[in-house]
């Protein structure tokens, strides 16, 4: 299936700026150039693997590798390469995990005094008090996106195309389904799963083929999966039960707990995802 994200933008600015780098080493010392080259390497291989999917968030923290190699650029040269410390703004304006914004901070505070004995007193009063107020914005709105992303990952699937949902969408579900086994006089089930973090999205996709097109599937955490299964009566939820185990892997564990004995009030995401689970594959 063709990417849904937009990347061929992001992919030619990445290749633009390693090629203006490249152009950059031939009047530096090796020790620059040692460094441009570095960063030359980063940009290319990032633009070469860019894939955005359901899957990348801001937990991993790639955002470090290109403030070393940007601190880098900035101490092997700082007359030549202060103009490179406006770039602090754009990195501190990306989404990211607290102890990067803590090194980029320290690097960006660690670049501006590496500029001050080639600026007199007001210009480096005029450059820091710039920068401070450029950080603010850029964490301002790096904040402003992380919420948004927040957002939508609890209300759209994770994948395109299949029946994967975030944990938040299952607490506004579990009162619906309720509903309608009260209403249709059904049985309805919470199935959790628990399997090894590598086996999640692959159980994940196989867990959404096997279960009917109007039960969702949910994530709750990196090796935890739930659905809301309906039946007709517990004995066909059992059935159902031993069908869906047999289709995934082995060392895959699980619980379940019956629809109408939840409220929906007290339960939480991180709650439901520490049940205890056990071993109900049964051998035929």
């Amino acid at each position: 299936m063709q990417s849904k994200y937009k990347i061929r933008l992001l992919r030619a600015n990445l290749l633009a700026a390693a090629v203006a780098l490249a152009l950059w080493t031939p009047a530096t010392n090796p020790t620059t150039a040692l460094v441009l080259w570095l960063s030359v390497g980063w940009l290319f291989i990032t633009a070469l693997m860019l894939d955005f999917s359901h899957r990348r968030s801001r937990g991993r923290p790639w955002q470090a590798l290109p403030g070393v190699l940007l601190v880098g650029l900035i101490a092997v040269a700082p007359e030549r390469h202060g103009i490179l410390i406006w770039a602090w703004a754009a990195m501190l304006m990306l989404p990211q995990k607290s102890w990067v914004v803590a090194f980029n901070l320290c690097a960006a505070l660690i670049s501006t005094v590496m500029l001050a004995p080639f600026l007199n007193a007001p210009e480096f009063t005029l450059l820091l008090s710039s920068m401070t107020i450029l950080s603010l914005l850029a964490l301002s709105r790096a904040q402003q996106l992380i919420d948004i992303n927040g957002s939508i990952r609890q209300r759209l699937r994770l994948i395109p195309g299949l029946n994967l949902w975030a944990g938040e969408q299952l607490l506004r579900d579990i009162a619906r389904e309720q509903t309608r086994c009260e209403r249709e006089g059904i049985h309805g089930e919470v199935f959790i799963l628990q399997v090894k973090r590598h086996q999640l999205w692959p159980t994940a996709h196989k867990l959404c083929e096997l279960t009917y097109d109007f039960e969702n599937v949910y994530r709750l955490n990196g090796n935890t999966l739930v659905t809301l299964m309906l039946s007709r009566t517990p004995q066909e939820a059992a059935e159902r039960r031993h069908l869906l185990l047999a289709g995934l892997p082995e060392n895959t564990a699980s619980e379940y707990l019956e629809l109408m004995h939840i409220e929906p009030e007290t339960l939480t995401v991180l709650g439901m995802s520490k049940l205890p689970t056990e071993g109900v594959r049964e051998t035929t």
